[in-house]
């Protein structure tokens, strides 16, 4: 995802609007096992009820066909045993449309679906009786295309622009998998390795962070409530109080080059969006950044490792905790 807010557009037109109501017509009662996102070890308790910004959502039986769409919703299913007929690849994976620590876990490769502006079309097709969209823009428009496909676990109150924690996502996902107690388990468990990173490292204690990244135009850092500074927060970083300060109800905030001082902090994190991490490294004005000069400036070059840390979902978070901590100690030396 680049750092800048993802456009809205709207997306309801009468074509579209008519291909949806007769699809849906015809796959509102499909109950084809044949290509089931089954996989789950257990059936779980229905009818479920999930809670998220546009009311509570319940979902009536055990989803057979389950749609994908918000960022890491695919991977968090996933971890719970749950197999998506279609998802979307919003760091452009190829493949499965997943990140290596998920490697394996299909057994039939599932449709892809576009991020930032869903293939209603292509989405109805599959005749999913239960959409993910826990993590996306929060866009009404969208959850109410949506919804008019198959039951949406859309975004969580608070939680527009992609601020929606590994956690929260679990948390949502299992209960609308019938799953609560196997979601459970894994947040416990995801939780317990934080908290030994965060004490085997307690140089992280209350230093300021900046995470951040720079496009081939634009500079910026993401502010609270993110994936990204969740995770370093979880550790025990305070994100960069002057990033906060400019902080609004995007995911991130840009920097312009003249202001690029406002990025300094204990440690920068940046990660290339549509660049180079040499490009970066050799920049003469992120250089001359005080906390950078001191060495403190972790780049990502490796594509897997950037992209862990950014995915943010219970599988990825658990591979990040593995590769990026560790490089996090040495950039603190």
């Amino acid at each position: 995802m680049a750092i800048a807010t993802p456009r809205r557009r709207s997306l309801l037109v009468g074509a579209l609007a008519l291909t949806l109501t007769g699809t849906l017509a015809a796959c509102g009662s499909d109950k084809d096992d044949s290509s089931a996102a089954a996989g789950a070890t257990s059936a779980g308790s229905f009818p479920a009820k999930v809670s998220t910004k546009f009311g509570t959502v319940t979902v009536k039986q055990q989803p057979k066909r389950v749609v994908a769409l918000g960022w890491g919703d695919a991977e968090t299913a996933l971890a719970l045993g749950v197999q998506p007929v279609g998802q979307s690849d919003w760091l452009a994976f190829g493949g499965d449309g997943v990140g290596p620590w998920a490697k394996g876990k299909y057994d039939k490769s599932p449709q892809k679906i576009g991020t930032l502006e869903p293939e209603y079309e292509k989405i109805a097709a599959l005749k999913p009786d239960l959409i993910l969209d826990t993590k996306s823009s929060g866009d009404q428009t969208r959850y109410d295309t949506l919804s008019k496909i198959a039951p949406t676990i859309g975004v969580p109150k608070g939680g527009d622009q992609y601020k929606v924690s590994w956690e929260k996502q679990t948390t949502m996902v299992s209960q609308a998998l019938g799953l609560a107690d196997k979601g459970e388990k894994l947040i416990d468990d995801t939780k317990q390795e934080f908290a030994a990173a965060a004490k085997a490292h307690p140089e992280f204690k209350d230093r300021t962070i900046t995470v951040g990244s720079r496009t081939a135009t634009t500079w910026g850092a993401y502010v609270r409530g993110t994936g990204r500074v969740d995770f370093v927060e979880r550790l025990g970083f305070t994100n960069n109080p002057a990033v906060e300060k400019k902080a609004g109800s995007a995911f991130s905030v840009s920097v312009s080059e003249e202001n690029l001082q406002l990025l300094d902090a204990d440690l920068l994190v940046m990660a290339p969006i549509g660049t180079t991490a040499k490009k970066i490294g050799s920049d003469p004005l992120y250089r001359a950044i005080p906390g950078v000069k001191k060495g403190h400036s972790l780049v990502f070059d490796d594509k897997n490792i950037s992209s862990a840390f950014a995915t943010d979902s219970v599988l990825s978070t658990r591979y990040a905790l593995k590769h990026v901590v560790p490089l996090l100690a040495e950039k603190l030396k």
